[in-house]
């Protein structure tokens, strides 16, 4: 079948916020441009890092520990370098992640939704181009709105296709198409990936992204099919644009 681009989607601060955009442009060997630019370290973090200053999603705050993050928005000023960030429980804050004024009245913003209980957010770690993405290389994450309804089939009910933080969308594909495409390569647009792995997914999906609380066992639907997957991780092997509608092709 022959897929559409129907939506793309930036995480700026990863697993705080997320930005649906109109067009991209992606680079060879790295991440969507300002897509898990910046994450929040939390106090048990490590901070080991590898030679690119890469880090485990466990040192840093995330939906799979704190469900309430899930509800979050985004919207990033590239020119100001400021992120504008709302939730329907604490409202919005807007701040420049880079500045130690503007990490200070993040973490007072955040800090109401995050469990007392377990490691708290202390600071805001950047990794540019490269991305904070959860894979040790800069991954575009592709993802079906056909297994997402498949999802819901399960499950008894329609699930938002903002529980998995996807990248790339597309329609007119059949449901668990992109399995396939493991050690395949795509043109999208003028941009062309290689497919990697399956993305195994976490308890952040089980989050309302409405509301932030936990509804949908997400994980229980993935695992009737035999595996916890949902989604493709995939690399830029050239560099090009990416425009709503564009045609997915298998090279």
């Amino acid at each position: 079948m022959s897929g559409v681009l129907s939506n793309i989607w930036r995480h700026p601060l990863k697993s705080h916020g997320r930005e649906e955009l109109d067009h991209a442009n992606l680079n060879v060997a790295q991440a969507m441009p300002w897509d898990r630019h910046w994450a929040v370290l939390h106090d048990s973090s490590k901070k080991v890092t590898d030679n690119e200053g890469w880090m485990s999603c466990l040192n840093f705050s995330r939906g799979s520990k704190a469900p309430a993050l899930m509800a979050i928005n985004a919207n990033f000023d590239e020119n100001k370098k400021e992120l504008t960030l709302s939730h329907p429980e604490i409202g919005n804050v807007r701040f420049q992640p880079n500045s130690e004024e503007g990490q200070k009245k993040f973490l007072e913003w955040v800090m109401p939704i995050c469990p007392q209980d377990r490691a708290l957010p202390s600071g805001i770690y950047e990794l540019p181009e490269r991305g904070l993405t959860d894979t040790p290389y800069a991954s575009i994450s592709i993802n079906n709105h056909s297994s997402n309804r498949a999802v819901g089939q399960i499950l008894g009910y329609e699930v938002s296709p903002l529980r998995w933080r996807g990248n790339l969308w597309f329609d007119g594909l059949a449901p668990w198409e992109e399995f396939d495409w493991i050690g395949m390569d795509l043109r999208v647009g003028s941009v062309e990936l290689h497919v990697k792995e399956r993305i195994e997914r976490c308890l952040a999906t089980t989050a309302n992204p409405d509301t932030g609380v936990r509804d949908a066992d997400t994980l229980k639907a993935l695992n009737s099919r035999g595996h916890q997957d949902f989604g493709v991780y995939a690399v830029v092997t050239k560099t090009g644009s990416i425009t709503l509608g564009d045609r997915l092709e298998i090279l």
